[in-house]
């Protein structure tokens, strides 16, 4: 009789609770204010306030995004991040290894017909769910598998850096046109908070004319058989990898595009790490407005990531910049009225920066914007990179041809 009674109650609380259910869901389809919800003021006027409320697109209008390749940073940052995106959802997974792929499809809720293997990676044709692939994969992989997806009818997030040469970079600039599909390179620190303060600082003047830029980008690598020391995967060591954050910076920072670069590489003899790809490289960019840059990369240093940027009137700085999390922020100024000088320390609200280049693409998409980061903004990168190396192979300074106006390779600034 209990277990009969028992039976009875849970049954009509799973009705009463799918009746709720089916009730919350003919509520969400009539809401059409999508405004974020308003509350009253909490704290006194001293105090600081969170930010406006988020307003989350709701699931069925969201972006579908297959995810290609599990390896570290999709296990440890990209896949997470979906739980804080506002806009995108995890739809599928692209992988070799079939275990792992079914192992994290069942912690992600990803069904298994939509677990892709790289033979049946054109089978994501076929898949309306997906509208964006992100391609995680080492980086001679990046062109192939970007041209693909065009292919296929998708959308494509590529990581940095685009490809291994301009001439890749091209063809996936060019798949992505003809497919009419949107092509953004997953630069996170262009939508992370700090920097965009800094960017905002910078062309409003706040720091005066800008003069120079000095910034550092290192870590020690350990195992010598990872794919990022083998030149026919990773394309370069330390500069195409890390060395990249350096260099995009000083473009995004001050929007120029230089004029002029010069670059000293090294590698330790006999390290078994180093007989492929640099250990070192050190790179000095100017630009139109005299404007200079200069930065450090390396393997095999003591994890550090600062940069500062100098201007007339100021100074300022992250440390660390490049990190996926903890960014601290130190300004530099003449007080107005004041002989004081102040170092100001501001403290800006952190988030996800995986998540915000999630939104990003997803508006796009949705909008049929032009992403902020797209092909053409990685394309430059890879010009520049090739000019070093042929800088630190002939001990000499190579010359860029002069690109006129600021953000030329930018899409539209992100909200």
């Amino acid at each position: 009789m209990l277990r009969t009674t028992g039976a009875v109650s849970v049954a009509s609380a799973l009705g009463a609770l799918g009746a709720g259910c089916r009730q919350t869901d003919r509520v969400a389809a009539e809401v059409t204010d999508t405004a974020p919800v308003k509350m009253p003021r909490l704290f006194a006027p001293s105090e600081r306030e969170s930010t406006e409320m988020p307003a989350p697109l709701a699931w069925e209008q969201r972006i579908g995004f297959a995810i290609v390749g599990l390896g570290r940073l999709s296990l440890d940052e990209l896949l997470p991040a979906f739980a804080q995106s506002k806009r995108a959802k995890l739809v599928a997974l692209v992988s070799g290894d079939a275990g792992k792929a079914a192992k994290v499809a069942a912690q992600y809720g990803v069904p298994r017909k939509s677990i892709y293997d790289y033979k049946s990676y054109d089978r994501l044709k076929d898949d309306e769910a997906v509208q964006v692939v992100y391609i995680v994969l080492p980086n001679s992989m990046h062109a192939e598998y970007t041209v693909r997806a065009a292919q296929a009818g998708k959308h494509v997030l590529c990581e940095k850096p685009m490809a291994n040469s301009v001439t890749e970079c091209q063809q996936m600039i060019d798949a992505c046109k003809a497919a009419n599909k949107q092509l953004m390179i997953a630069y996170r620190m262009q939508y992370e908070p700090y920097n965009r303060e800094l960017i905002r600082l910078a062309r409003g003047g706040e720091l005066g004319k800008l003069k120079a830029f000095s910034t550092t980008n290192g870590q020690h690598q350990g195992e010598p058989n990872q794919w990022r020391l083998k030149h026919a995967l990773s394309g370069g060591g330390a500069l195409p990898d890390i060395g990249i954050y350096c260099l995009n910076a000083a473009r995004y920072l001050s929007g120029e595009e230089p004029i002029e670069v010069q670059a000293m590489q090294f590698s330790t003899p006999n390290d078994p790490r180093f007989t492929e790809v640099e250990e070192q490289m050190n790179f000095n960019l100017r630009f139109p407005s005299g404007f200079m840059a200069s930065a450090i990369t390396s393997y095999t240093v003591h994890e550090t990531k600062p940069f500062r940027l100098l201007g007339e009137t100021a100074w300022a700085e992250l440390d660390p910049a490049y990190s996926y999390r903890g960014q601290s922020m130190r300004i530099a100024r003449k007080r107005i009225g004041s002989s004081i000088e102040a170092i100001e320390a501001p403290r800006l609200e952190a988030k996800n920066q995986f998540a915000l280049e999630l939104d990003h693409m997803a508006s796009c998409v949705r909008e049929n914007r032009r992403p902020h980061t797209p092909g053409e903004e990685g394309m430059q990168d890879m010009r520049i990179i090739a000019a070093l190396y042929e800088s630190a192979r002939g001990g000499n300074t190579v010359k860029l041809p002069p690109v006129q106006g600021l953000d030329a390779f930018r899409g539209p600034t992100p909200s």
